[in-house]
């Protein structure tokens, strides 16, 4: 008999998974379920398993600045709902690929996100980092994200899952939701992401759904996300999200973030000892983060994990590229733009977001770039001497403080932009400093280890120093929210002086004011005001924060002087919308209006220059109560760092606009599908149901601002020629064709939109629903013909009573066009 042969092939991934889980101890499984720190999984230096780094995204590579993170110059893309306005998943593929890229650069693993929730009412705060109103034009766009993101070897984390759709009480309200209302709306982008692009991790949500928290929601993490759509990744938890135990773990629940643990730990292996949760469960998910460190090619030696580059000429030049597809022209009366600047000497740029680039909402989303081009800066480059170009603020739209930018800084050496800081190892501020720095301001969160290595307890000090300059004179609010002791002087004199001892995360989070201070001081343009602020942790919190915030003093006069202004140039150009960090993660918006005196400015510049365009910066619907006065409206949304130059070619022509919008716009709030149920306190009832944006608008016949997927163009389209098979077998795909002609005289892009209308069903339909778009680019004269497959459940509901998706034979409808609104060709076909 023949001795058995001995085999020369590498174990595969799951045979090393499956050893390293044999060879784990309880405590040592355990510890693979809760980070580490704030960004980085638990390693197990026994068993040579190694951390993954995690980093907050979507719309570039954050970072906190903490000790064990690279601080690097990441690019600031547009934000979710300006690359879902572009309607080109191809393009935002490219964002996928570059943002891995900038990941791997910033030493990181895991780029949190997409954000693929659905914008259910205008005032969420995170309607910015969202995609879209509509679950298929969501669950697109974020499928060619992670294709993009995960195609270079750093993995997504599909986020929040599910039903996140307001920040009111967002840590424990729950949202009320039946059962196809889930199915139908608020799962769909999940499931479509999901089956398509099996994201690394998928990022439960922090609030309740029908009264059970996601992190404990055995529906939602195990019967639907793992056993029906089959994902193998790893679930986390949003930061602090996780409430319990062996609920959570049972559920599905894989990594508890931030560590150390709260709830796992040493309480989860208790919960194993004990029998309260069988060790097979735990065995399970350990492999799934075994299997994300696999993924990430730090198990390699050497980790295979590429260098990446970060914020390079091509990055920048993508990000403009986005923000000029976003671009929304929402009103071009009478062909006034694009502006000419061979017939024009003149133009007036007014506004509150002239002089400053707007280039994304608050919260974890917001990464400061290293540079950042504004509207006044991009036109004067772009103009040059042959137009003049003149500013005015006009008025200001800040309604409470927003953060000292680096721009009000001079260092202690004298020179650019910034304040000298140094970090000292002991709480106070004798001998030498452990690590010197120059830092853009005075907002951090540290988490940890400190702000620098070197720093090896909880206890340290740090000491910033340099000049305060601001741009205008008059009386200035200045606010001051910290978690410890911090002592800040200017020109010499102690301004603040508190200590508040180490506050919990919660308290940092949703109730800042407890740990503000104000004061007022007058100050003069120009002049350099000596500032030093003196930071010593002193208690044992694993966390600081500092924040330095400010009010600028009110011009009386400012109106009358930006329409006077206007009243003498050839065009005038007022750019309109929201301050830093009014919309943001943490709060929702209070109303529909632009902020200040926006709205007043807008009209008196209107009237004293008839040729006058707006220009918004916005995550979200606003009210025009000026849009029949306003002659051409473009929207910006939030267009990252490349904005001001992405604006400046879309205004001169440079760059043909085709964005659309990927929400309604109603007139007034009263009028949004949600009003009557928003924002709910402990309970927020989804009364709308089915009916949510355009869907809602169509069913009432409701005439909106802006109907979803629209926007103008520089050139027009006609669409001939629908083709359509008129009798489709169950289970074969409906194939479309529409020819779309470019009728004007320039090169564009349009977005064609495909929408399906079910004559009769069983339960009530929307009378139309998204299940198609393709974003063609044609020259002047140029046909192009588009064609679409619909597949079976673009005819689909779901029906709650028989737990399943069902498309009923009979007539269907094929509506296409340039927006839900605007149907150019119908054709009728029979489902078998």
């Amino acid at each position: 008999m023949k001795a058995p042969q001995k085999s020369n092939s590498t174990p595969s991934v799951e045979e090393h998974i499956d050893a390293l889980v044999n060879q784990m101890t309880v405590l040592e499984k355990v510890s693979l379920l809760s980070g580490r720190d704030l960004w980085r999984t638990a390693p197990i230096p026994r068993l040579g398993i190694p951390s993954i780094v995690m980093t907050d995204g979507p719309h570039g590579v954050r970072s906190d600045g903490a000790a064990e993170r690279f601080k690097g110059p990441a690019t600031s893309f547009p934000t979710g709902v300006s690359m879902a306005s572009t309607w080109d998943p191809e393009l935002i593929e490219q964002v996928g690929m570059v943002l891995a890229e900038e990941t791997h650069g910033m030493g990181c693993d895991i780029l949190l996100g997409p954000c693929v929730n659905i914008a259910r009412v205008p005032l969420a705060g995170r309607n910015f980092e969202a995609y879209s109103e509509d679950p298929f034009l969501a669950g697109r766009i974020g499928v060619a994200w992670i294709k993009g993101l995960q195609s270079k070897g750093v993995g997504a984390s599909l986020k929040h899952y599910a039903c996140n759709n307001q920040e009111t009480e967002r840590y424990r309200n729950s949202s009320m939701v039946d059962e196809r209302t889930l199915r139908e709306i608020y799962l769909p982008a999940f499931e479509a992401a999901v089956k398509e692009t099996q994201p690394w991790t998928v990022m439960h949500a922090y609030n309740r759904i029908n009264g059970v928290y996601a992190a404990e929601h055995e529906y939602l993490l195990t019967r639907i996300l793992r056993e029906e759509w089959g994902f193998k990744g790893a679930v986390i938890s949003d930061w602090t999200a996780t409430h319990s135990t062996v609920p959570s773990v049972k559920a599905g629940l894989d990594v508890e973030m931030p560590g150390p643990a709260v709830w796992f730990g040493r309480l989860l292996e208790h919960a194993v000892r004990t029998w309260q949760v069988d060790e097979s469960v735990i065995d399970a998910a350990a492999r799934r983060v075994l299997r994300l460190v696999f993924q990430s090619g730090n198990m390699d030696n050497p980790p295979s994990t590429p260098t990446g580059s970060v914020n390079t000429p091509e990055h920048q030049a993508l990000a403009r590229q986005v923000a000029e597809q976003s671009i929304v022209l929402l009103k071009n009366d009478k062909a006034l733009l694009p502006l000419d600047h061979t017939k024009i000497k003149s133009i007036a740029v007014i506004g509150p977001n002239a002089a400053e680039c707007r280039i994304g909402g608050g919260g974890s989303s917001y990464l400061e770039p290293p540079y950042r081009v504004s509207p006044l800066e991009a036109l004067n480059q772009k103009l040059g001497k042959s137009v003049k170009v003149e500013y005015e603020v006009g008025c200001l739209n800040f309604v409470q403080p927003v953060e000292v930018g680096a721009e009000f800084f001079v260092p202690a050496g004298g020179k650019g932009h910034g304040l000298s800081a140094e970090y000292f190892g002991e709480v106070g501020f004798s001998g030498k400093p452990v690590a010197e720095e120059t830092v853009d301001g005075l907002t951090f969160f540290w988490f940890e280890r400190g702000p620098v290595k070197g720093l090896a307890s909880r206890q340290y000090a740090a000491r910033f120093s340099g000049s305060l300059v601001v741009p205008s004179s008059g009386e200035y609010l200045l606010v001051l929210a910290h978690t410890e002791s911090c002592k800040l002087y200017l020109d010499g004199k102690l301004l603040f002086d508190d200590d508040f001892g180490g506050r919990s995360l919660n308290e940092i989070w949703d109730d800042q004011e407890k740990l503000t201070r104000r004061a007022k001081v007058t100050l003069e343009a120009g002049k350099l005001y000596s500032i030093r602020v003196e930071y010593v942790k002193s208690s044992d919190a694993n966390h600081a924060a500092i924040q330095f915030q400010y009010m600028p003093p009110v011009v009386p006069d400012s109106i009358e002087r930006a329409a006077k202004l206007a009243a003498r140039c050839d065009v005038a150009v007022v750019f309109a919308g929201m301050p830093t960090g009014f919309e943001s993660e943490g709060h929702d918006r209070p109303d529909m209006h632009l902020p200040g005196r926006q709205t007043e400015l807008i009209l008196a510049v209107v009237k004293a220059n008839p040729r006058s365009v707006v220009v918004l910066n916005a995550g979200s619907p606003v009210s025009m109560p000026w849009l029949d006065e306003v002659p051409a409206l473009l929207e910006a949304y939030y267009p990252g760092q490349e904005g001001g130059n992405a604006v400046a070619n879309v205004l001169f022509g440079d760059v043909n606009p085709s964005g659309k919008l990927t929400v309604t716009f109603p007139k007034r709030l009263e009028d949004s599908p949600a009003f009557i149920n928003f924002p709910g306190t402990k309970e927020v009832f989804y009364g709308e149901g089915i009916f949510v944006g355009y869907r809602y608008f169509d069913k009432k016949d409701l005439e909106p601002l802006f109907p979803f997927g629209f926007g103008l163009s520089y050139t027009a389209f006609e669409y001939s020629g629908i083709e359509v098979s008129k009798w489709v077998k169950a289970g074969e795909p409906v194939k479309l064709s529409v020819k779309v002609k470019n009728t004007g005289a320039r090169p564009g892009k349009e977005v064609v939109q495909v929408y399906v209308s079910d004559k009769e069903s069983s339960l009530v339909r929307p009378p139309k629903e998204l299940k198609g778009f393709k974003k063609v680019a044609l020259e002047p004269g140029e046909t192009g013909l588009v064609e679409f497959e619909l597949d079976q459940r673009a005819l689909s509901y779901y029906d709650p009573y028989r737990q399943q998706w069902v498309s009923e034979p009979g007539e269907f409808e094929a509506l296409v066009g340039s927006s839900s609104r605007d149907i150019r060709q119908k054709a009728s076909f029979t489902l078998k």
